[in-house]
């Protein structure tokens, strides 16, 4: 893989400038997601930041916090006026900086973290009580990108395309540098359009991380690691949970009416309380491919920061020392699991 440099920081003020009148965009929303707990990760951001903070909340690269990253990308397309940040109660100390920043309506504080389903629900729903014809797009906090203007450019044309398939919902689908067996994977309809660039296809199925072996086969077939990057109108997201997860959906969608209000907080705490760990990827994504379409993503330095492997052999891809040594990291396959 080639090497990168650092992406480059967006000012607050140049993403002001950014959604000027000129360049009217106020249909779109942004949902970060950075109320996991990291586990993995804990001996690295112990060792960089003296503590157990999750990984979203630590400046593994580049001296800055990747939900700090997250937040300056998601900037280039999206007003930072209508972009919500789904934390989860326990990190407050560690998202306080961020919530300091923001106005309360754009926090989203899950009373524990049950996993992506019940995060990205809650805050779809929130989105949709405040922008019933919301176009969002949704991004995790802990990824790598080399490029983030190439990135969002890919995102750009994602929200352009709902207008025409407003049922639709968009993948970013990453083109593959190597048959990694710990990304999911993304095989699009076959169609003469699938293996160009930026081309948008319909989803045949998804591949949690398969064997070498299978990798290998499903990279030589043109299909694409997973970013869980996905931009999609706020309807066709909510339609889509609910057939996948209709019990749960209708157990938030009864408290809707307390958001905003005081009674909120504890409503949340009584449903968390009773629901399960869901994964939107397993549970909602891999069952209904036929609401999904994936767009093709060039090369873009990406990377899942998911295990300390992963994030020193990014920081050596973009020539960059770690400040702790990599002796630390020398973990066994059981306990990167």
């Amino acid at each position: 893989m080639p090497a990168y440099s650092l992406n480059r920081r967006v000012s607050r003020e140049e993403a002001v400038r950014r959604f000027s009148p000129a360049r009217p965009r106020h249909e779109r929303w942004a949902v970060i997601l950075a109320g996991g707990d990291g586990i993995r990760l804990r001996s690295m951001t112990r060792a960089i930041a003296g503590d157990d903070r999750p990984k979203q909340f630590c400046p593994l690269i580049g001296g800055r916090t990747l939900l700090d990253q997250t937040r300056d990308r998601a900037a280039l397309s999206v007003s930072p006026n209508r972009t919500l940040f789904v934390v989860t109660e326990k990190h407050q100390r560690f998202y306080q900086p961020l919530a300091a920043t923001l106005s309360k309506d754009l926090l989203v504080a899950q009373p524990d973290n049950k996993g992506t389903a019940p995060a990205i629900l809650y805050a779809l729903l929130r989105v949709a009580a405040k922008s019933p014809q919301a176009t969002v797009a949704l991004f995790p906090s802990d990824h790598y990108f080399a490029d983030d203007e190439a990135f969002m450019s890919y995102v750009d044309l994602a929200f352009d395309a709902t207008r025409s398939r407003p049922e639709i919902v968009t993948l970013l689908g990453i083109t593959p540098s190597s048959a990694e067996t710990e990304y999911g994977w993304i095989e699009p309809v076959a169609s003469i359009l699938s293996n160009v660039p930026r081309s948008i296809t319909r989803v045949q199925r998804f591949w949690e991380k398969p064997s070498a072996s299978v990798a290998g086969e499903l990279m030589q077939r043109g299909c694409l690691w997973n970013s869980f990057v996905m931009v999609g109108r706020v309807d066709a997201l909510l339609k889509m949970t609910h057939r996948a997860l209709p019990d749960l959906s209708r157990s938030f969608a009864t408290l809707v009416p307390s958001f905003s209000t005081g009674a909120e907080r504890f409503r949340m705490a009584e449903l968390y309380s009773k629901i399960s760990e869901t994964n939107f990827s397993h549970e909602v994504l891999a069952t209904r491919p036929n609401d999904l379409a994936v767009m093709r993503v060039g090369e873009v330095g990406w990377s899942d920061l998911g295990e300390p492997t992963r994030v020193l052999s990014t920081l050596a891809q973009i020539g960059i020392e770690s400040r702790v040594s990599g002796s630390m990291f020398q973990v066994s396959s059981s306990q990167a699991a």
